[in-house]
């Protein structure tokens, strides 16, 4: 299909509704007033005589009917063949006369004004016919090029202004309708011609009020709430809803109102996708509020973001194309489906760079390692849309290929650009991934706290670091993924040519336990620094195993070597605590020196043992275990070889002590006493030995 060139009076459409009515009104009367002065003039003239040639032509009686617009099409589109094929042969046609030209403006005025209460004229009488409106605004659009190319010296002004005003006011109708139904689809009811008197107070009528879509600085209300409308097939807009959006754009194209036409397409559209991702909870905060964002809110407007990106991506925009493609299809645009593609084009890359500057926002605040993940799932959102994506700019890509014409080529410019975009917005949340996840080297080693943990608990770096990293190997093909295109170019370790990933993430591991190992020497005793050390040393092993994505990245050997370790703490807290209480009961030549006991030496070691038990369990209770199986095998190693060893000396040695208050004295432990004791250490309650009889 043609275009046909765009009419004088087209610059000064889509003002604001009343300047723009009350100057159309103005156009429509000039030519009817200057028509009547024509007839009074001619009434005025003397008859001529009834032999005259023209007699017939001159005297119309003033009761004669009005042809039909069936009638003043036909004259038209014999003038229009006449013009055409006269461009051709240089043969001027013969233009109607101004009544004619001003009787087919009315006529085209009474074709819009009923269409209020019936939409038959935006449905074609057969198939593959235009509608009859597209019809009568195609004639019209052409009837006024031809006069404007045709008037010379101003000898068809009058009708040239007449056919230009009306073909302005029913493009004023056109756009309205269109902007209304591509707002809301349920809407597709046309309205009447503005000042028709038949605004009934349909969705179209309303929307004649609205501030112009394109002209002017002013945007649509801010207020208005457009939800997308969906039918049972999930479809956005329904077929015949569709073929009406098709033909109002046919008819805008047609009379060279194309940059009208494409701009009220976008605005609509554009509203509504804004009003889908609103409903996803997505209210488009600016850099600044992002940056002075609270976490918790951040955490919050990132989870909406992700929410809203993916359903912009996998249904919005796949609906977009859809409907784009279908309303500016060959008929409406005349290039095949280049400006659908172009208009879905801008529009999509409007929508996304839209939304990925909330992207390079959360980049530019201040790097926290508790945003690591929300990071990661941002930078996954984006990975799984490129195909996505990618097949959008493959398919600009192709229509601009076969068509060989600059639509084609502007839609995959922007749709190329819209994929370098997302390739570098994503490149940046994976170059922050990975510096959030080093930082935790430096965090490890800013941590180095004079003060003990009481009782050589599970330190709260071990807790954090061990949870993170458990954590962070849920996203472990992400992070692989990160690591390996963006991993810092000094990053020159045993393992950065196999998986960076894993090597940092032993690194942070090796410097934790060694952090560990520094501050096992805080305590003034060697046990309990033991005993920090396997709090911690098992706190990090049972995170390990219990997770099969952490365990995998550390490896089976790394896991031994700890479990050794683990063992060497254990033996090194017996030796520091139970050996020397183990040489008081042992017989070393000195309780029995040539087969007689030496009661005072015996006396000594029984005070010597109680004491040291006191002492144990006075300090010891207040040490923390909270492993149930690390704190059951230490009490059991303990009893195992205390509790044998004292009841054995006691055995030996009790009776050479007289009952009553010496026994009393000297022996205060049964062999139960002493199991009940080792069952209460560890449990973070210190208590004196109590007193107990045998």
């Amino acid at each position: 299909m043609d275009r046909i060139p765009v009419a004088p009076l087209k610059s000064s459409s889509f003002s604001a509704a009343t300047a723009r009515e009350d100057k159309l009104a103005r156009n429509l009367s000039l030519g009817p007033i200057k028509l009547n002065e024509q007839s009074a003039k001619e009434e005025s003239r003397p008859e001529k005589p009834a032999d005259d040639d023209n007699a017939a032509d001159a005297a119309v009686p003033e009761e004669a009917s009005e042809p039909d617009f069936a009638t003043l099409s036909a004259e038209i589109d014999a003038f229009l063949a006449a013009y055409n094929d006269g461009a051709e042969s240089s043969s001027p046609a013969v233009v109607p006369s101004e009544v004619t030209l001003d009787r087919f403006a009315s006529a085209v005025e009474q074709e819009i004004a009923p269409s209020e209460g019936s939409g038959d004229k935006w449905v074609p009488d057969s198939p593959g016919e235009s509608p009859p409106l597209l019809a009568a605004i195609r004639r019209i659009a052409a009837l006024a090029s031809a006069l404007t190319a045709a008037q010379s010296g101003g000898k068809y002004t009058i009708g040239l202004h007449r056919v230009t005003g009306v073909l302005h006011r029913v493009m004023t109708f056109v756009e309205d309708e269109f902007h209304a139904i591509l707002e809301d689809p349920r809407v597709a009811k046309p309205a009447a011609v503005p000042g028709s008197g038949a605004d009934t107070g349909s969705a179209t009528g309303r929307s004649m009020r609205r501030p112009p879509s394109f002209g002017h600085s002013a945007a649509v209300e801010p207020d208005r709430c457009v939800v997308p409308c969906t039918d049972v097939n999930g479809e956005p807009f329904p077929a015949e809803t569709v073929e009406r959006l098709r033909a109002m754009a046919e008819a805008m194209f047609a009379a060279g109102y194309e940059a009208e036409c494409t701009e009220v397409f976008l605005v609509a559209r554009r509203n509504a996708l804004d009003a889908s991702l609103q409903s996803l909870g997505y209210d488009k905060p600016s850099i600044d509020d992002v940056v002075k964002m609270p976490y918790e809110s951040l955490e919050s407007e990132i989870a909406a973001w992700i929410r809203a990106f993916r359903h912009a991506v996998d249904v919005d925009l796949p609906g977009e194309r859809d409907l784009c493609l279908r309303v500016f299809s060959g008929d409406a645009a005349g290039e095949g489906n280049l400006v659908g593609r172009e208009i879905f084009a801008d529009l999509a890359r409007c929508a996304m760079l839209q939304m990925l500057n909330f992207t390079e926002a959360v980049v530019l605040t201040k790097r926290a390692a508790e945003k690591l993940f929300k990071v990661l799932d941002m930078y996954e959102a984006i990975r799984d849309v490129t195909p996505a994506v990618d097949a959008f700019v493959a398919d600009a890509a192709s229509s601009a290929v076969d068509s060989g014409q600059d639509g084609g080529s502007a839609a995959a410019a922007m749709m190329a650009d819209l994929a370098y975009e997302l390739a570098s917005v994503r490149s940046r949340l994976g170059e922050s991934a990975a510096a959030i996840f080093c930082d935790l080297e430096s965090s490890i080693r800013a941590d180095a706290g004079k003060q003990p943990v009481p009782g050589g608990a599970v330190h709260p770096l071990t807790r954090y670091l061990m949870n993170y990293l458990k954590y962070a190997c849920e996203y472990k093909k992400t992070l692989e993924q990160v690591f390996k295109e963006y991993r810092r170019s000094d990053d020159d370790g045993e393992h950065a040519a196999g998986d960076p990933f894993a090597a940092q993430l032993m690194e942070v591991m090796e410097l934790l336990h060694g952090n560990l190992e520094a501050k096992s020497r805080l305590y003034k005793d060697p046990s309990l620094s033991s005993i920090f050390l396997m709090n911690n040393g098992r706190y990090m092993l049972q995170k390990i195993r219990g997770s099969p994505e952490i365990n995998a990245v550390v490896g089976e050997a790394w896991s031994r070597k700890r479990s050794t370790d683990l063992r060497q703490y254990h033996k090194n807290y017996q030796r520091e605590t139970w050996s020397r209480v183990l040489n008081l009961l042992r017989d070393d030549g000195v309780i029995t020196v040539k087969g007689h006991v030496q009661k005072q030496v015996l006396k000594d070691r029984f005070k010597q043992f109680n004491a040291a038990m006191d002492e144990i369990q006075r300090t010891q209770g207040a040490w923390v275990v909270s492993d149930e199986q690390l704190q059951s095998e230490l009490r059991v190693s303990i009893a195992a070889v205390i509790v044998p060893a004292y009841r054995s000396f006691l055995g030996r040695f009790s009776q050479h002590f007289s009952a009553g208050r010496q026994t009393e004295k000297y022996i205060k432990l049964s062999g139960e006493d002493l199991e009940s004791i080792i069952e209460e250490l560890f449990d973070g309650n210190a208590v004196s030995m109590p007193r107990r009889r045998t």
